[in-house]
């Protein structure tokens, strides 16, 4: 780990907090407070602890009651033998405080808070008991999960604080889940896992997260030898620097974190001022946070279930290929075109594996990749075909699309015990079959019920694995610290008086943190601009010089290509008073007089400041078309050469970089350079940027750089 991530991570989880989540979720004593020998929440997490009372002492607390479920009830937690390592409270809301109080003073571990009426009802009462709640625990040092949310499960240990009547029936695996909603958790995603056979090493319910979070236990995740894969359904994020830090130290181990983000809807979000703003909602920036991190986003419950088992099965495929075998050509082939379209690679069978295939099925099916074997996948031939595919040299996971009938699970399990190589079995018959599915969820194999989630899962393994391997290569961006001249300018723009600056003081602030502006010159008068004119040398640019009117093009203040003063001066008066037409009140300092840049590619560059994911960085294709193309990539800052070159390889305008039709290859170093130095801007302007446009940055013929030709700025509103 680098000496920086070591820091953050001390930083975020110190040993105090992850040892509050290890008595959590390996309790030896447990206490429950509210528990009532009735059903309800009381009732029902009481008697889910005991389940495990052979091997954790069971604290029933209850005034009201000498005895509950057979067990003496004690008066309130200051009464207990012990400090309890876990307490479960569930008691009503205004009653929680003074019971966490309580336990603060007994010494216990940590706590789960089921109570539910803080900040989730909307109310001013709520939302003040749930700052009093996380008052508490930024000082006390008692940490907990909650409130209003359902508890917890070491599903490994078999131990249950959770108000949910459900379990896993003794079904383990190596997949931890975090979910804010603990409905969710013990519902859903628990009754799929029961259902599809995948286990899981442990449930986790956050609620409102007044401490304890989604980033917490997935920090204590990374370090659990029993959980290969963190699966995570959240709403939304406290601090996102967490996210991010959990999210490198799982990477550094290997670990994936596959999550369903809910909230895809843009509703509600701050009207655009700039292309950048408009083009980048909440939930893109949430997208490119985490394919930026690695962190795997999926759709709904079963998608994060397969998903993650998968990953948590498969180790990092020796070879991208793919072969596919069934006793079906119509199955085999849907199967491999789906594949194909999530741009995973079938690659065709050698020579030696056709024939070893053919000599087998005669003149029935085809031996190719896809593989129609017909009957054959039932008989004892099948481990023989299976071995021809699986041991091509470009072939790196075997996918069964078949019914399991016959000896065909224990064969592909035998196939699955005894090579290097993936296997994933897409279950082509009914899922409420008896006889030979139970044996194939029993195996561990990944099993897949359509081609489509069988292709994402797939798709997710190979890219990840892939991400993780340029990510460890490229290495952790270095942020310089701001020179005296970048502090200058900053402290400039906050003293402008205004929340946009003008096109000059915007290309001022670039040119500062390095990236190359036009040459340009202010004026006036259409004389001082004709005089500019002589001193840059034609053909050149005129625009109206004003922070008021954004978008200059709208405002038919724009001339270029000027090749003479009479055509300056022209121009000049012409701007000024369409400028003055399209905005009566506008401040007009004039005029900027630059060169004419020729010869490039248009791109554009921006930056945003997002309330949950922070500084953002976005290029994509440039000019007056940008946002009816939304041919963008998106990016956290800061970002490091080679996250800078991703991004530009990720828009599809990029071909033009290379040279297009005749015209130069683009100079994609500068122009990497040039993001990698926007990006180091957005994060030491934050509180004094809001967005950032430059529309268009010239990517110049290889050799010749890049130039900011327009550039708009907005400044955060002071708080």
């Amino acid at each position: 780990m680098s000496s920086d991530r070591n820091e953050r991570a001390a930083a975020y989880w110190p040993r105090s907090r992850l040892a509050a989540i290890d008595r959590m979720l390996k309790p030896r004593s447990i206490a429950v407070v509210g528990a009532t020998p009735r059903g309800g929440y009381g009732g029902r997490l009481l008697g889910a602890v005991l389940r495990a009372k052979d091997r954790v002492r069971v604290y029933p607390v209850n005034p009201n009651y000498p005895e509950i479920m057979g067990m003496k009830a004690w008066a309130s937690v200051a009464a207990l033998p012990e400090a309890p390592d876990l307490v479960g409270v569930v008691v009503p809301h205004r009653q929680v405080l003074p019971v966490l109080e309580e336990c603060r003073r007994k010494g216990a571990g940590a706590a789960v808070i089921i109570s539910a009426g803080f900040a989730e009802r909307g109310n001013d009462a709520g939302n003040e008991m749930q700052s009093r709640l996380a008052e508490f625990a930024r000082e006390s040092g008692l940490h907990f999960t909650g409130p209003n949310c359902l508890g917890i499960a070491n599903v490994r240990d078999d131990i249950w604080p959770t108000a949910s009547s459900r379990t896993l029936g003794g079904l383990t695996g190596h997949v931890g889940l975090v979910c804010q909603s603990g409905a969710t958790a013990f519902g859903p995603f628990l009754l799929r896992a029961v259902d599809s056979g995948i286990g899981l090493s442990c449930i986790v319910s956050t609620g409102n997260e007044v401490d304890l979070d989604f980033t917490d236990f997935a920090r204590y995740l990374v370090d659990d030898p029993g959980t290969r894969v963190i699966a995570g359904f959240v709403e939304g994020f406290k601090d996102v620097t967490k996210l991010v830090a959990v999210a490198e130290l799982a990477a550094e181990r290997g670990k994936p974190i596959v999550l369903i983000k809910i909230g895809r809807s843009e509703c509600g979000a701050q009207a655009a001022r700039s292309h950048t703003a408009a083009l980048t909602g909440v939930d893109a920036n949430h997208d490119a946070l985490f394919r930026q991190y690695g962190i795997i986003r999926v759709q709904g419950y079963e998608d994060l279930l397969e998903v993650s088992h998968l990953l948590a099965s498969h180790r990092r495929p020796a070879r991208p290929g793919i072969a596919v075998v069934s006793h079906s050509g119509g199955i085999s082939s849907l199967t491999a075109d789906l594949l194909g379209q999530a741009g995973l690679t079938l690659p065709p069978l050698s020579e030696h594996a056709r024939g070893g295939i053919k000599a087998i099925l005669g003149d029935f099916g085809w031996a190719a990749n896809p593989a129609d074997v017909t009957g054959f996948a039932h008989s004892d031939s099948f481990p023989a075909i299976m071995d021809c595919m699986i041991e091509e040299p470009a072939v790196g996971t075997l996918v069964v699309a078949s019914a399991g009938t016959g000896d065909q699970v224990e064969q592909v399990v035998r196939l699955r015990d005894r090579s290097e190589k993936g296997i994933a079995f897409f279950w082509t018959t009914s899922r409420g079959d008896t006889k030979t599915l139970p044996r194939l969820k029993a195996s561990g194999i990944p099993i897949f019920y359509s081609p489509e989630k069988l292709a994402t899962g797939l798709k997710s393994l190979f890219d990840y694995h892939a991400w993780r391997e340029r990510w460890l290569a490229a290495g952790a961006p270095a942020l310089p610290e701001p020179t005296a001249e970048q502090e200058r300018r900053l402290e400039s723009a906050r003293g402008a008086g205004r929340t946009v600056l003008s096109e000059a003081e915007a290309k001022r602030l670039l040119a500062a943190w390095g990236v190359p502006v036009t040459r340009e010159i202010a004026a006036a008068t259409a004389p001082a601009a004709v005089e500019a004119a002589a001193k840059l040398g034609y053909p050149v640019a005129l625009k109206i010089d004003s922070p008021d009117i954004l978008h200059k093009t709208e405002a038919r203040a724009v001339r270029l290509g000027l090749k003479s003063a009479p055509e300056v001066a022209a121009a000049c008066d012409e701007v000024m008073a369409n400028a003055r037409a399209y905005r009566a009140d506008a401040r007009i300092e004039g005029v900027l007089v630059q060169e004419m840049v020729a010869g490039g590619v248009e791109t554009i560059v921006g930056i945003q400041y997002d309330p949950q994911v922070g500084p953002m960085l976005l290029f994509g294709t440039g000019g007056v078309m940008v946002e009816v193309y939304n041919d963008v990539a998106l990016r956290r800052c800061p970002v490091t050469r080679s996250g800078a070159l991703e991004m530009i390889a990720e828009v599809r305008g990029a071909k033009l970089l290379r040279g297009f039709r005749g015209e130069p290859p683009a100079d994609i170093d500068a122009l990497a350079d040039a993001l990698e130095r926007a990006s180091y801007l957005a994060v030491h302007a934050a509180g004094t940027l809001a967005e950032l446009d430059v529309n268009p940055l010239v990517v110049l013929p290889a050799g010749q750089g890049v130039k900011a030709v327009d550039a708009l700025a907005v400044l955060a509103l002071p708080r």
